[in-house]
């Protein structure tokens, strides 16, 4: 999608578990990196705070509590959240949830992103949680309904980004965590690509974690890869 910042295409995934370490790290990134992935871990751990401060100081947030409930708490909770600061909130692309927290965000200017199939589960995964589908086949109904509802954009495998990029176009936001660089280890993660492939692919903001905040320098890390997404994008 055009018109946003290379810088703002990777997104750092705080998933630490105090918001000392969390802070700590963004001090040491500084300049470098623009964007924060703030889970649940670190939310359990006081971190809405670190939100609020983190959108004061002209970063921006991506707020990754995947909500899914009956649809009045979804609303009510997506709409005590707008008030962080937040630019993008998930939950689950289950159509009652999506429907709910689009309801919440009303006129405030966070996105709510959907997330289609978890980027560790393949299909034997669904198949035991009784799901009679592929995961490509559950991400794309999944994209369909969320293109529907009118929902900001998804969380997605970039195993899937082309495809789906195809089937909801420019209407969407694409965001991909399963990013690993070329020398970086997998870990609990299936379904992963390169920076540069998946944003050959279409997707408009890549989720990267370990290979930066576990780093032995985490501003070199990060450094590579902002250098890799300039060189993919032209």
């Amino acid at each position: 999608m055009a018109g946003i910042p290379n810088k703002d295409r990777l997104i750092v995934a705080l998933d630490v578990p105090h918001v000392s370490d969390a802070e700590a790290l963004v001090e040491r990134l500084g300049e470098h990196v623009t964007f924060y992935k703030i889970g649940m871990e670190l939310v359990y751990a006081g971190g809405l705070d670190l939100v609020r401060s983190l959108s004061k100081s002209g970063k921006k947030v991506f707020l990754d509590l995947k909500l899914h409930d009956i649809p009045n708490t979804v609303e009510r909770a997506t709409a005590r959240l707008a008030d962080l600061g937040a630019t993008f909130l998930t939950v689950h692309a289950f159509p009652q949830t999506m429907k709910a927290a689009k309801a919440g965000k009303a006129q405030s200017g966070m996105k709510i992103l959907a997330v289609t199939v978890m980027t560790s589960y393949d299909n034997n995964d669904l198949r035991e949680a009784g799901y009679g589908c592929t995961v490509g086949e559950l991400v794309t109904r999944r994209a369909s309904q969320a293109k529907d509802i009118g929902i900001d954009g998804l969380i997605l495998s970039p195993e899937e980004v082309g495809e789906i990029r195809a089937l909801v176009g420019n209407a969407l936001t694409l965001v991909t965590p399963g990013i690993r660089p070329a020398l970086a280890a997998k870990g609990d993660q299936k379904r992963v690509m390169t920076p540069a492939e998946a944003l050959n692919a279409g997707a408009d903001h890549l989720v990267i974690g370990r290979p930066v905040t576990a780093a032995s320098d985490p501003v070199a890390a990060a450094i590579a890869i902002q250098d890799e997404i300039a060189l993919a994008l032209g």
